[in-house]
């Protein structure tokens, strides 16, 4: 095993610290992006909700997508974002099992 893989495996409270704050966060911005669609104020780029989705904050971003009704007919958001959370889960399941 690599180097990385032990620390990620000898700190796992850690990472799931970690994972759980990049989805609070990936929500929150899911859902100020939505209001400030509503307010017509300028909005959180779609390059930063995908890129807080991927960086371990897709079942946050999926949340925050269906949660607000914000970005579910963007067929980027429709399929990446699930796509995201799927190879997110499966690489912890990988790391941790």
């Amino acid at each position: 095993m690599s180097m990385l893989t032990d620390f990620l495996r000898e700190h796992f409270l850690l990472v799931g610290v970690i994972i759980l704050v990049m989805n609070i966060i990936t929500l929150v911005a899911f859902g100020v992006d939505k209001l400030k669609a509503k307010m017509g104020a300028y909005r959180i780029p779609e390059k930063v909700l995908l890129t807080l989705s991927f960086l371990y904050g897709a079942v946050g971003g999926l949340t925050g997508m269906y949660a607000f009704h914000h970005k579910t007919r963007k067929a980027k958001f429709y399929i990446l974002v699930p796509l995201f959370a799927v190879l997110q889960i499966i690489s912890l399941c990988v790391l941790y099992i």
